[in-house]
C-alpha cells in the first residue's frame, strides 16, 4: 500500500503510529508526506502553480522535487488531501483549490484513489474558540462547520472521507472523564511543574519549556494538534479506512498508552470508520440509482 498525503501537520501526525499498526496487521505500507506546516489548499495550489510555471522551481520534498514528479514516479494507491485546520470551518476557502488539486492528482497519478481527511475541532481551551476571539465560534460549532464543508467537497467530487474529526469528537463525547475547560486566569498563577487541566481529550498537550534567549521557563500550550492518544486514534482510523480492517483487532499498543485506553481509542476509531463506510455505501447506491 503506497500512500501520499498532500497536507500539513494534521496529516503528518499519522506517521507516529500507522507504520507500527500496519506491521502488526501484516500489511505493507509506504507512507510519504507532501506537507508544509499550516498549509492551506490555496497555498498548495500556489506551490503547484509556481512549479508548473518555472522549469527549475522545486518546492516539495524539501525543495528537491516537483509535486508532479512525486505523483508520477510512484504507483500510489492512495493520495489524501485536506484543508488546513484554521480554514477548515470556512467553506468559502475550499474552492476552487480543492477541485484544481484533485484534477492535478488525477492527471499525474490516475491510478490512485483520492481520499479527503476530515480534520478536527480544537480543544475547548484554544484561544480561537473563546468568547472574545475573532472567530466567534465554540468547539461544537467549529466541528459542525468543518464537517459540513468536508462533506460538500467529498460529495461534489465523489471521494471517500477519512473521518478523523468525527473520531476525535466521538472520543470526546465518550470519555469516562471528559476534558473540563478552565478559567484562563489560572495560567497566571501556575509555576513549574504545575500544569493546567489537560486530561480527557485526544487533542492538546501542555509543557514547560526554556526560552533559548532568556533561559526562563514558560508554559507551552498546543491546543490544536493531537496528543499521543489522538495520534493513536488517528492511526487506527486510517488503518480501518485504507485496509478495510476492524480497528478493534489492532494489537499494537504504544508504551505511552495503557491497554484499557487503547481499547477505548480503537473502539472510537472503528465506530467512525463504520459510519463512514455506511455513508459511502449509501452514496454508492444513490449514484447507482441515478445512473440507472
Amino acid at each position: 500500500m503506497k500512500v501520499l498525503s498532500i497536507g500539513n501537520s494534521f496529516s503528518n501526525s499519522v506517521q507516529r503510529y500507522l507504520p507500527q499498526i500496519a506491521a502488526c496487521l501484516g500489511k505493507s505500507l509506504s507512507l510519504q508526506m507532501a506537507s508544509f506546516g499550516g498549509c492551506e489548499l490555496r497555498r498548495h495550489w500556489s506551490y503547484i502553480t509556481a512549479e508548473e510555471n518555472d522549469v527549475d522551481c522545486r518546492i516539495y520534498a524539501g525543495g528537491a522535487s516537483k509535486l508532479r514528479d512525486i505523483l508520477a514516479n510512484e504507483a500510489w494507491d492512495l493520495v489524501t488531501i485536506q484543508q488546513a485546520s484554521h480554514e477548515s470551518w470556512r467553506p468559502e476557502t475550499y474552492e476552487p483549490y480543492a477541485g484544481k488539486i484533485i484534477a492535478y492528482v488525477k492527471q499525474h497519478a490516475p491510478q490512485a484513489e483520492i481520499l479527503i481527511q476530515q480534520t478536527w475541532a480544537y480543544r475547548a481551551d484554544a484561544v480561537q474558540l473563546q468568547a472574545d476571539s475573532e472567530w466567534q465560534i465554540n468547539q461544537q460549532q467549529m466541528y459542525e462547520k468543518l464537517t459540513a464543508a468536508y462533506k460538500k467537497i467529498a460529495q461534489k467530487y465523489g471521494l471517500r472521507i477519512i473521518p478523523s474529526g468525527y473520531a476525535v469528537q466521538l472520543a470526546r463525547k465518550n470519555e469516562e472523564k471528559p476534558f473540563c475547560n478552565y478559567d484562563v486566569e489560572l495560567l497566571q498563577y501556575l509555576r513549574w511543574p504545575d500544569l493546567p487541566p489537560q486530561s480527557g481529550d485526544v487533542v492538546g498537550a501542555c509543557a514547560w519549556r526554556k526560552d533559548p534567549v532568556s533561559a526562563e521557563l514558560y508554559l507551552s500550550r498546543d491546543l490544536t494538534h493531537l496528543n499521543c492518544r489522538g495520534e493513536y486514534l488517528q492511526a487506527a482510523l486510517w488503518a480501518a479506512c485504507i485496509y478495510g480492517v476492524n480497528a478493534e483487532t489492532i494489537s499494537f499498543v504504544p508504551e505511552e498508552i495503557s491497554n484499557n485506553d487503547a481499547v477505548f481509542l480503537r473502539s472510537m476509531a472503528q465506530r467512525a470508520a463504520k459510519k463512514a463506510k455506511k455513508e459511502d455505501n449509501r452514496k454508492g447506491r444513490k449514484e447507482g440509482k441515478e445512473r440507472g
